[in-house]
């Protein structure tokens, strides 16, 4: 039977939406599904919404199980065709208030702090010494699975792994899928979504629309430049930065305003404060959305756990895609996470991770060529790269002189602090993180 591991299963929102999607797709309705987390709580809560979903829409033809803590992780993993992971090492509390807390203290400010910045340089290094431990699971128990991962920070987590295990993965990321339709709804543009032609490559987060067509092949970037323009010039909205790129580097990205504002030194400036107002930039953004995550899922809770009747439409996540095209070799087209192997974009070295058009079918996911990007393009793109590939690095090596090297080429901290004070907020970070970072000496 095809076995199906998600690990981090106590994401139940997001595990209802991949295992959700499996119980929806023919292919794969008849399947062991395996649940593994470290928190007992929400672990049985994805299970009894799980098993309420699987009576309902796939007659209970899902055997699902479920697997808590360290101790029963190779159990969870032991012969899996697929594992897909979701893990957040830390939480929102103590990690995720100490990557904007502590920062905050030498006049950083972030917004989400996941991708890229200290926030994101922290939180690659806790998560990665707990994947890597997954992985070594998954060569001895099952070395031939897919592992699928959705865990941020997505170049620096499936950079470390693809580099530094045998296991075949690709990180997966909703911001490709609604690029361009976002962009061309804010953009009162939705008469050509219908038949759009697209291409969409370069690094997760920071993947750029290359080009965008409607049905009839016609070059949909002169209105969109005009009218991206136009809208940040007029009105207040939650896109200001993207339609800035458009306008000073003359292309769209994949994810939101509030991500790029903090992944390059041009808009989060303490010497010019009024930036904040001008690009709308939600400081402080991710430990917001934490709390009322929190608070509503409480209050979500007892709702699904209570629903008897609760179903399930499948989404547009790639997990279920992925896997129903290696199951029925009906080729699938995504926008994956993968190794710069051959050079798939000319301009960055091999060992970067880049987002690129991919397909999958029975043989696994195959990246395809994109070549050279547009120069500017490149250059931003590299600015997170080196980051990146300094962070796996710094994991690699466990030592902090690495760590502050990473530090030091992150664009926004490096706008805004000494190298002595970058040296200080280090160490205070690793501190402050204790068991999770006690590894970095």
């Amino acid at each position: 039977m095809l076995k199906i591991t998600f690990m981090g299963a106590g994401s139940t929102v997001f595990a209802r939406n991949v295992l959700g999607d499996v119980m929806s797709t023919e292919a794969l309705r008849r399947c062991e599904i395996a649940l593994y987390d470290i928190d007992p709580v929400r672990l049985e809560e994805s299970n009894r919404i799980l098993c309420t979903i699987n009576r309902n829409i796939n007659e209970s033809r899902a055997v699902i199980k479920t697997y808590l803590g360290v101790e029963q992780r190779k159990e969870a993993l032991r012969g899996a065709t697929f594992v897909v992971n979701a893990i957040q090492v830390g939480g929102y509390e103590p990690c995720t208030v100490i990557d904007f807390e502590i920062p905050k203290k030498y006049g950083l400010r972030q917004t989400i702090a996941d991708t890229l910045g200290i926030g994101g340089i922290m939180r690659g290094l806790r998560t990665i010494p707990v994947m890597e431990e997954f992985v070594r699971d998954m060569e001895e128990v099952c070395p031939d699975a897919l592992f699928m991962n959705y865990t941020n920070p997505m170049g620096i987590l499936t950079g470390y792994i693809s580099r530094y295990s045998n296991i075949r993965n690709v990180g997966l990321c909703h911001s490709v899928q609604i690029c361009s339709e976002r962009l061309l709804q804010a953009l009162g543009m939705e008469d050509k979504l219908e038949g759009r032609i697209e291409q969409i490559a370069g690094i997760n987060h920071m993947a750029w629309l290359l080009s965008i067509r409607d049905k009839d092949g016609n070059d949909l970037y002169p209105e969109i430049r005009s009218r991206a323009k136009q809208k940040n010039a007029t009105e207040k909205h939650g896109d200001m930065v993207r339609f800035d790129y458009i306008d000073k580097l003359g292309y769209y990205c994949t994810e939101s305003s509030e991500h790029n504002a903090e992944y390059n030194p041009f808009y989060i400036k303490s010497r010019y404060p009024e930036l904040i107002d001008q690009f709308n930039i939600p400081l402080d953004e991710y430990p917001r959305r934490c709390i009322k995550q929190i608070k509503g899922w409480k209050e979500q809770s007892e709702a699904l756990l209570g629903d008897s009747q609760l179903g399930h439409k499948r989404t547009r996540e790639y997990a279920s895609y992925i896997m129903e095209a290696v199951v029925t070799n009906v080729p699938f087209q995504i926008g994956g996470n993968v190794l710069n192997t051959g050079h798939l974009i000319e301009d960055f070295p091999e060992h970067a991770c880049v987002e690129v058009p991919c397909l999958v079918n029975n043989t696994g996911i195959h990246p395809t060529y994109v070549g050279h990007l547009p120069p500017v393009l490149a250059a931003m793109n590299m600015t997170n790269i080196n980051t990146q590939l300094l962070t796996i690095e710094a994991a690699r090596t466990r030592k902090r002189e690495d760590i502050l090297r990473a530090v030091m080429l992150d664009p926004h901290t490096a706008a805004e602090l000494s190298i002595d004070d970058m040296k200080k907020m280090v160490d205070e970070l690793i501190e402050a993180h204790g068991p999770y970072m006690a590894m970095y000496q």
